[in-house]
């Protein structure tokens, strides 16, 4: 049971960073679109999903909350102020998505609300994430950071990379799914986008190597921890060719393939610490018996069900947008 409710939580958080990442990195995006029909181009390639792909956020929070409450209580009790910020970011752009189709004379209000909700949200989950492999104070076995114990410098520089990589999402998304010019800016933006990405990466991997040498010397005893490392390489390369052919549908897989790369790397670099080096997923699980108390109902019909979903809305979704449609 704690290895299935590890799988679970995994994936969930993987799905939500790849499918939410998209479409905040269209958000993100979006204040720089330099036209109207650009921005509903956005605005369509992105409406018929995105409130599903909020979903899995509210699946891993569940996952957590029930299976590793420990775990979920410590980073509540971290991560107040950003938790709070992220929601308060989620829900600016989800207002200002529906109302910003609305009005005429509060347009811009709507799109700025926009574009800075998808960009809080974003920085926020960075620093969460820069915060966690950075180490968290930790005094008798507790939290003792305080209030602002989450942040330094490595966890703002881990905002803004994942601010990135959400803004490289959402233009390899915009690549696939839109024509004209909206796709022709995506184009644009992705030769920027995954150089800095990259660049980011590197610095990252070398400054959490320093830090946490015990990591360090787990990847030097077992190299083969490299090979996810290695295929972020190489999807990178595959996603500079298929942007100078202009191949639409395969920039999005290629960044895709870098975001599970780089999941890969961070989850093995700590395994099996779910805070790292302070609590275990052992030490985080829940009794046997809440766990299996949950595989009946989460387990096998919320998870599979919420996958089904998923799965028949971009089937029925696939292709590009139209330009003279708009999202409602």
């Amino acid at each position: 049971m704690v290895d299935f409710w590890v799988f679970i939580l995994a994936l969930s958080i993987l799905l939500y960073v790849l499918l939410d990442g998209f479409d905040l990195g269209v958000g993100i995006l979006f204040g720089v679109a330099p036209s109207e029909n650009e921005k509903r181009a956005m605005m369509s390639a992105v409406s018929p999903v995105w409130d599903g792909n909020e979903t899995w956020l509210i699946v891993a929070g569940v996952v957590l909350w029930g299976a590793f409450p420990v775990v979920y209580s410590t980073l509540v009790s971290a991560f107040y102020l950003p938790i709070v910020f992220m929601l308060a970011g989620l829900i600016m752009r989800g207002v200002a998505f529906e109302f910003r189709y609305k009005t005429q004379r509060w347009r811009p209000v709507w799109d700025a609300a926009f574009a800075s909700g998808s960009l809080v949200a974003a920085f926020m989950q960075g620093i969460t994430v820069g915060a966690l492999v950075e180490g968290l104070p930790f005094a008798n076995g507790q939290y003792s950071g305080g209030d602002l114990g989450w942040l330094d410098p490595f966890a703002i520089l881990c905002g803004i990379g994942l601010c990135m990589g959400y803004a490289l999402l959402g233009a390899c998304w915009m690549v696939k799914k839109c024509e004209h010019e909206a796709r022709d800016l995506g184009y644009r933006l992705i030769a920027a986008l995954s150089g800095g990405l990259l660049a980011f990466l590197a610095i990252v991997f070398a400054l959490a190597l320093r830090a946490h040498l015990q990591v360090m010397h787990r990847w030097l005893e077992r190299p083969y921890l490299f090979i996810f490392p290695a295929v972020g390489a190489v999807a990178a390369i595959v996603l500079a060719r298929s942007v100078r052919r202009r191949n639409d549908d395969r920039p999005f897989s290629m960044a895709s393939l870098m975001f599970i790369a780089a999941f890969g790397t961070l989850a093995l670099s700590f395994w099996p610490y779910m805070i790292p080096f302070q609590i275990s997923i052992q030490q985080a699980a829940a009794p046997q018996n809440s766990l299996a108390f949950m595989f009946w109902g989460e387990g096998i019909f919320v998870f599979p069900l919420m996958l089904a979903y998923a799965v028949i809305s971009y089937t029925v979704f696939k292709g590009k947008v139209r330009t003279d449609q708009v999202y409602h």
